[in-house]
């Protein structure tokens, strides 16, 4: 089954910008959906961004205007482009394809935003 592995986490200060990266093991973005989820400290785990096969995104309200996800087909990676980071966007950040058929998880990268 395709794998995916996430990047590109880190420390930085609230109003800061990191840029994720996840790399697919296969080509599925005309097949699948794509979607970040992250977890915070003793919470669930949520879909965050989505970029649909057609390139069409959709955003969660706490992200809305301050994350945009994108990918690059040829390199079967998607991004996930984060600004003005708030302390409550502390979490591991994975993403994966949105569909049953997908069940694994990788292993995330810890985004930390703290001064």
């Amino acid at each position: 089954q395709v794998q995916f592995v996430e990047s590109g986490g880190g420390l930085v200060q609230p109003g800061g910008s990191l840029r994720l990266s996840c790399a697919a093991s296969g080509s599925i973005f005309s097949i699948y959906d794509m979607g970040w989820y992250r977890q915070a400290p003793g919470k669930q785990r949520e879909l965050v961004a989505a970029i649909t096969t057609g390139g069409s995104t959709n955003y969660a309200d706490s992200v809305k205007g301050r994350f945009t996800i994108s990918r690059d087909t040829a390199k079967n990676t998607v991004y996930l482009q984060m600004n003005r980071l708030k302390p409550e966007d502390t979490a591991i950040y994975y993403c994966k394809a949105i569909s049953a058929a997908f069940r694994s998880w990788g292993q995330g990268t810890q985004v930390t935003v703290s001064s």
